[in-house]
Formats: C-alpha cells, structure tokens, sequence
C-alpha cells in the first residue's frame, strides 16, 4: 500500500498523456516542484477536473508509485476573479519552471509564490506591476540568484504583499528591475 501526502500546490501548467490522463506541473509546499499524473481528469466525469485549472491553488492528495508521482485527489482553494491577474501569475509560474530544477523543500518559496497568487486573484489591475516585480524578486532570491545586502530592503524579510512594502517597491523600481535582469542573464537559462 502507498502513502498518500496532503499538501498545498500551485498548478503551474500541464500537458495530456494519452486518451484521457494528464500530468500537472505543481509546485507543493512540502515536495517544491513536483509532476504528477491523473488518470482520466480530462473525461467528464472527473471530479478533479476543476480543481487543477492552470494557475490555481489546490489541496492535492499525492502518492509516490514506481514510475513518479500520481494525483489520488485534489480540491480547489483558491478561485480567481481577475482575468489580469491569471495573465500575471503566468508569467511568473513560466519563470519559476525555468529556474526550478526539481523537487526541493523552499518554505519561503512557495509562501511568496501563494501569497502573489493570493493577491493577484483578488487585487485591483494598478498594482499587479509592481506584485509581479516583488514576486519575481523574490524567488530569485530564494533561489540564490539575488541578495538582500545588494538591494538593501526589507522586502525578503517577509512574504506578504502589503500596501507599504509595495509603495517601497514602486520607489527602487528601477534598480529592483535592474538586479532581476541581471540576476536572469546570469543564470544563462
């Protein structure tokens, strides 16, 4: 008998395998980037099926086989309601699949990445810039390609997206923008 993990996970993308099966692209909580098949979730019947919409937050139930991971579950935590906010959060999760290598605990991580998801769903169109710009920033110094000290900033202290911390944010926007670029050329992915 295998384990079943329940954790939390963003779906960051996936592609079809065979008539009616699907692997996901998620990055959990627990595991970091994870891809995991779910047998029939495109046929109808698949209660699974709206819960792993690309872009969005699910409870998964996961379950370690012989050949990979494989969905056993999964519900929806998060719904969005702005369209531009979907557009946003895409591009960072294409990033994210570029810069993550594979399954890798990062608490902070997936807490910057869910809490951007939480606010760019539910936030108005005049401050998702800057959220992408902050979000960005931050999993690149998750990842060990940006430090805190060359920025000198409180905005890796913590996770949140607050109304203070993106006011700073729009104030160094220019050497924010320039370290991220520099940071991405850097890593010559």
């Amino acid at each position: 008998m295998y384990q079943k993990y329940y954790t939390e996970a963003l779906v960051l993308g996936s592609r079809e395998r065979g008539e009616a099966d699907r692997v996901f692209v998620l990055y959990t909580e627990d595991f970091g980037l994870v891809y995991a098949r779910a047998s029939a979730v495109r046929k109808e019947t698949s209660r699974m099926r709206y819960a792993l919409q690309h872009f969005s937050r699910a409870r998964v139930a996961l379950v370690r086989g012989k050949h990979g991971w494989r969905l056993g579950g999964a519900t929806i935590e998060e719904v969005s309601e702005s369209p531009e906010g979907i557009a946003t959060f895409a591009r960072i999760a294409r990033l994210v699949l570029r810069l993550v290598a594979g399954e890798e605990r990062n608490e902070y991580l997936f807490a910057a990445l869910a809490e951007a998801h939480g606010v760019l769903m539910k936030s108005g169109r005049e401050a998702f810039a800057t959220i992408e710009i902050v979000c960005v920033a931050r999993t690149l110094f998750a990842l060990g390609y940006l430090s805190s000290e060359a920025l000198e900033t409180a905005i890796f202290t913590h996770t949140a997206y607050t109304g203070e911390l993106l006011s700073e944010a729009e104030t160094m926007r220019d050497k924010l923008l320039s370290s991220i670029n520099r940071a991405i050329a850097e890593t010559h992915l």
